[in-house]
């Protein structure tokens, strides 16, 4: 390693925890993304060794963001970033012709419309219609949300299903299950009422439209999911951005943060 300085973002979520590696240049050179378990402070120490081992011991700057950040820059003295502008400005930085951008995470949704001006809209409480809300349901189906994405892929109809809260989302699945609808079609079928969720819930009528892009462990690990908003709102090719690095990109920003 050279002796430059490297800057670190750590972006501390509901479910998990993402921690990014910046060079001088901007230049992602180390990541890892994880689920803390509501252990959030022994996960982060874990990551930290395993960058510590693979890097040396650089000289760094950190900087920590996301929903469950602020506890944990506080006690190691850490500046903290809002996690609005950690992620607008990875966007600006790294893909500035988006027009809209759409992140879930585990129990957050989040639609930012950048033009003509910054509106960020965001889900309340309830973790309908989030990466939360996906595991639930694909309990039902006995296998985990990768499961429900292979699942999709051999979806022929969608059936109506409730996002806005797990308990309705589970009194319109089980009849499904019981008069024995095809797997396929209800993974496809609790994609489609995420989407549903978030673009009537979060945009509350305002189109999206132009350049979207999809951040977020659940679109990015997903791809069935993606789709099912790509169809829904009548996406062009050219369009569509989705980033190579999408669920790290609010700890991507916080990197450069530090100083």
């Amino acid at each position: 390693m050279s002796d430059q300085v490297l800057r670190i973002g750590i972006d501390v979520g509901s479910t998990t925890v993402k921690l990014a590696v910046l060079n001088a240049e901007n230049e992602l050179i180390y990541k890892r993304y994880d689920r803390h378990l509501s252990n959030i402070f022994e996960k982060v120490s874990e990551l930290l060794k395993e960058a510590a081992t693979e890097m040396g011991d650089p000289e760094v700057r950190v900087t920590i963001t996301g929903s469950g950040g602020l506890a944990l820059a506080n006690i190691l003295e850490q500046p903290f970033a809002q996690e609005v502008i950690s992620c607008s400005k990875a966007i600006e930085t790294f893909i500035p012709r988006t027009d809209v951008a759409i992140e879930l995470g585990g129990e957050d949704a989040k639609i930012t419309f950048y033009k003509p001006s910054i509106e960020q809209r965001m889900n309340g409480t309830c973790a309908g219609g989030t990466g939360a809300f996906i595991d639930q349901m694909a309990v039902l189906l006995n296998t985990d949300s990768m499961g429900l994405n292979e699942f999709a892929k051999e979806a022929e109809r969608i059936y109506p299903i409730a996002a806005r809260c797990g308990v309705f989302a589970k009194t319109d699945i089980q009849p499904l299950i019981n008069e024995g609808a095809k797997k396929e079609d209800i993974a496809a079928s609790i994609f489609q009422s995420v989407v549903n969720q978030t673009i009537t819930g979060l945009a509350c009528g305002r189109t999206i439209k132009g350049n979207v892009a999809f951040l977020g462990g659940p679109l990015h690990f997903l791809p069935e999911l993606r789709k099912r908003f790509i169809e829904t709102l009548g996406l062009k090719e050219e369009e569509i951005l989705v980033p190579e690095d999408a669920h790290y990109y609010v700890d991507m920003r916080a990197a450069p943060m530090a100083t």
